[in-house]
């Protein structure tokens, strides 16, 4: 060892939301815990994914909910600026994306924090550009994902944006192409589409919001007809350049498209590069760290958050660094469990969704019944008028007549999923569920609506 050796007791690469969760608990509770962090240490939500999107998506709703009062309440006019938006976004990320306040947070818990990228050489071993720290009880890999970029010909010439982009940016463009209706392709599309750019979304799977519910994305691709974006799918790029000031965008099916902007939002790569977890028994070529129910990667490892590929969502990250916590303490604790993961995805209209698709219930073989009911045709839809579109799915499984899955389209839709998370988490039987009473009128009476199709 040489000079530039320290020791700890814990090393956490990453410091994203589940990662600073990790080393500043650790670091509370007493151990000596070294954090490190080559960008922003709270990552990847509090400066440009869940925080500042929703500001922009509340901001977008709003203008929204204007537009549809005349004919309900009066009469009104509607002029966006985006200059208030990109303001409280700055003031959100702390002072133009400094995370100063993040580190004191984390040191003044008693950790020691480095900037840089940490590589691993050892089973108990970090280096950090001319630094080496030797952990005695674990390193924990927390080193989350970046946007995938896709071999696209051309691609690599044109200044295109990803969500970092977007959500940095001063002005929008007077017209925009999405590649990528996922949800952060999705929510970012509407959003500037609320604020008058001409928006066009290319998805090269089946339908918008691959990974829903079909009846549910349907639901979303028809509002957003209405608005007015231009939505093709099923359509892969196979190229794009520079024309002028505009980018074009060929498609597979030989249509041109044009735009100011193209905003790339065809998922998120696994940030395992560079990491030198191939000295300590990973292959070259994993495309994420294998984690078991502990959150243990190997002897004196654990993984937590996106990394690991279990659900890129801050709340699952929060969820396993509680357990790697427990288990790097050597805490009794429950096993990982994500049969009940729920999601939101901040559309208008707005998709909650917990556990299993229909196709993948189907998949896994479960007798599958499915329940569809209509929001827009509850007492609540009908009562809320403009903005009622949506769809409740419930997925049974009626071998053990519990639901395994469900799906909340429409006005607070992401809200409305938390009955039914806690139905299939808690395996509630059905039974249960028809018996219990619902508030009149409620868009969550929806869910009685829909059990009540089964006679």
């Amino acid at each position: 060892m040489n000079d530039n050796t320290q020791h700890a007791d814990v090393i956490v690469i990453g410091m994203g939301p589940a990662g600073e969760h990790v080393a500043g608990t650790l670091a509370e509770r007493g151990l000596n815990v070294v954090g490190i962090e080559s960008d922003l240490v709270g990552g990847e939500c509090p400066y440009w994914g869940c925080i500042p999107s929703k500001m922009m998506i509340r901001a977008a709703n709003l203008l929204q909910e204007a537009r549809r009062i005349p004919g309900y309440a009066g009469t009104s006019t509607v002029v966006p600026d985006w200059t208030p938006v990109a303001e409280r976004i700055r003031d959100s990320a702390t002072d133009d994306w400094n995370d100063q306040v993040a580190v004191d947070r984390f040191v003044g818990k008693g950790g020691h924090f480095v900037r840089g990228r940490g590589r691993v050489t050892g089973p108990s071993t970090v280096v950090v550009g001319a630094q080496t720290f030797v952990a005695s009880t674990g390193i924990v890999i927390a080193t989350g994902t970046s946007p995938a970029v896709p071999p696209i010909p051309g691609l690599d010439g044109v200044d295109y944006w990803t969500n970092r982009d977007a959500v940095s940016a001063k002005e929008l463009p007077a017209s925009l192409i999405v590649l990528g209706a996922g949800a952060i392709g999705a929510e970012i599309g509407q959003v500037a589409s609320r604020f008058g750019t001409k928006v066009t979304v290319v998805e090269a799977l089946a339908h918008v919001l691959p990974n829903e519910e079909p009846e549910a994305a349907a639901v979303v691709a028809e509002a957003w007809a209405a608005e007015g974006l231009d939505v093709h799918t099923g359509v892969r790029a196979t190229a794009v350049r520079r024309d002028g000031e505009l980018t074009v965008v060929t498609l597979d099916d030989g249509t041109e498209l044009r735009a100011e902007r193209l905003l790339v939002a065809t998922g998120r790569s696994v940030n395992v590069r560079g990491l030198g977890l191939d000295t300590v028994g990973f292959a070259d070529d994993i495309r994420h760290v294998a984690v078991d129910e502990h959150l243990r990667a190997g002897e004196n490892m654990w993984a937590v958050g996106d990394v690991t590929a279990s659900g890129m969502f801050t709340h699952v990250g929060m969820y396993q660094a509680n357990i790697a916590i427990a288990s790097i303490l050597g805490e009794e604790h429950e096993p990982a469990d994500y049969s009940a993961l729920p999601r939101a995805t901040f559309t208008d209209p707005e998709v909650g969704s917990v556990g299993l698709t229909e196709a993948q219930a189907i998949a896994a073989g479960l007798s599958v019944h499915a329940l569809v009911q209509n929001v827009a045709h509850t007492a609540r839809g009908w009562l809320h008028g403009p903005g009622n579109e949506g769809v409740i799915k419930l997925v049974i499984d009626t071998d053990r007549n519990v639901l395994v899955g469900a799906t909340t389209a429409g006005p607070h839709g992401g809200e409305m999923i938390a009955m039914l998370t806690l139905a299939v988490h808690a395996a509630t039987p059905i039974s249960q569920l028809r018996s219990m009473i619902y508030a009149y009128p409620t868009f969550w009476r929806g869910i009685e609506d829909a059990l009540n199709q089964l006679g």
